[in-house]
């Protein structure tokens, strides 16, 4: 058991504390913030990660049961296969005057698991990947209205829903985003929509429909997508002449190898993919019928950095070493027998709580009106007893027995302990913030 001044006073804290004074929000991502998790207390910073296991600053070893690089690493952190990929590719130039191999084997390869796409685009992150859709589809249509459901990233065209309502975000996952800097122009173009009341998009639409040049969905995040609502939206799109992009970055690879849409049978015009297609190497892909795809050529969407070598490698080595290993039957069983271990904990205990989510985004919330105090004392208990623990798990291949064995007895230790604690009892930090909350510098 880990001391709690001794967490307090690591070196990752007190690292992340100067980073405040340097970098804006201390982290280049919202989810990595320790703010998140439990403040003054989380590691911050890792020296070494390998399979699920990741060390600290103080070379303390914790076996990460939460949110795995926010699901980028779906084989496990440093997987040997897709890193000996990596680093032939960077033996052999990861940039040069001509073009690498890789992608276009790659595009056949992406292809072939979704035959009814013809065409591919490769960008470096999902929010850049979004981007790039939305112009495509805004080209293909000759049309600036955008309609979307769920969360879509940082860039001007999804932040511009908030320039009509600065709440207009709050229920699609990330409360608290705000507007600064994004074009006044822009407003009206991007409107969200709740993807289960299929009759409230029906009259957002009205009136609109010569406006709009895309529907813009997570076709699964939480949970599965009612296949008869995504046909609906098919429907509506080729009613509408506009193109039905499905956003994957968070869903592609969970389920199945590429786009979760492989199940559900309803295709739309673009998917994009990013985070677990490469395990946790920069990489994003826009997959589209030609029709669609062919209109890139007339705009303008081209960046140096999109022609690196390193994306593409790891992405084919993820893929194979992903359906040679039936990596998604792993991934799947791990995150259903996490979410037994939340029940049975809780049952035992006497804690009340719900599950939720996919195998693969499995998710537990505190029944309680102190949910989020809850949250912060579960994440610093199991830091003290060796795991990186959260309300949310994204299993990878790298997860086995021994850790789900390990995993399931502190569990329960930490749910009897917070089930028997009394309120002054409850927190040695600050809470955890639940959205985008604009930190001081300290």
């Amino acid at each position: 058991m880990i001391d709690l001044n001794v967490l307090a006073n690591s070196k990752g804290p007190k690292l992340y504390s100067r980073a405040k004074t340097l970098i804006p929000g201390g982290t280049q991502l919202l989810s990595k913030r320790p703010e998140m998790f439990a403040p003054d207390i989380w590691p911050a910073y890792y020296a070494k990660a390998k399979g699920c296991r990741v060390w600290d600053l103080d070379g303390r070893e914790f076996i990460d049961m939460s949110i795995m690089a926010v699901g980028a690493c779906i084989l496990g952190y440093a997987d040997d296969d897709v890193d000996n990929a990596v680093i032939e590719a960077v033996r052999n130039g990861v940039n040069s005057s001509l073009n690498c191999t890789e992608e276009v084997v790659l595009a056949e390869a992406l292809l072939d698991l979704h035959p009814w796409f013809d065409m591919v685009r490769y960008a470096r992150s999902g929010g850049e990947a979004m981007s790039i859709a939305v112009r495509i589809a805004r080209a293909k249509t000759k049309r600036d209205t955008v309609l979307f459901s769920g969360y879509h990233g940082w860039t001007d065209w999804y932040l511009a829903a908030n320039l009509a309502d600065e709440s207009g975000l709050d229920g699609q996952l990330m409360p608290g985003l705000q507007p600064s800097g994004v074009p006044r122009g822009l407003k009206g173009t991007a409107i969200p929509f709740n993807l289960n009341d299929i009759e409230s998009l029906r009259a957002t639409i009205r009136g609109k429909e010569s406006e709009i040049a895309a529907i813009i969905i997570e076709p699964a995040r939480g949970e599965d997508s009612s296949i008869e609502n995504l046909q609906v939206l098919r429907d509506i799109a080729s009613e509408l002449g506009a193109v039905l992009i499905f956003d994957e970055i968070t869903s592609g690879y969970r389920m199945c190898a590429g786009g979760i849409h492989r199940h559900y049978g309803v295709y739309p015009d673009i998917a994009v993919f990013a985070k677990s297609m490469a395990n946790g190497y920069a990489m994003s892909a826009i997959l589209g019928a030609e029709k669609v795809m062919q209109a890139a050529q007339s705009t303008f969407i081209s960046s140096t950095n999109w022609t690196d070598r390193v994306g593409p490698a790891a992405a084919l080595a993820t893929l194979k070493k992903y359906q040679a290993t039936q990596a998604d039957k792993h991934i799947m069983d791990i995150g259903e027998k996490t979410k037994t271990i939340w029940r049975d904990a809780a049952v035992k205990t006497g804690l009340s709580i719900t599950v939720t989510g996919l195998p693969s985004l499995a998710a537990f919330a505190f029944n309680s009106h102190k949910s989020q105090e809850l949250n912060t004392r579960f994440v610093i208990e199991m830091l003290r007893r060796g795991f990186l623990g959260f309300r949310q798990f994204k299993p990878s291949l790298a997860h086995g027995k021994a850790e789900l064995a390990q995993y399931a007895i502190a569990v329960h230790e930490v749910f009897k302990l917070i089930k028997d604690s009394s309120n002054s009892e409850m927190l040695s930090s600050p809470v955890a913030h639940t959205g985008f909350y604009r930190l001081t510098k300290e």
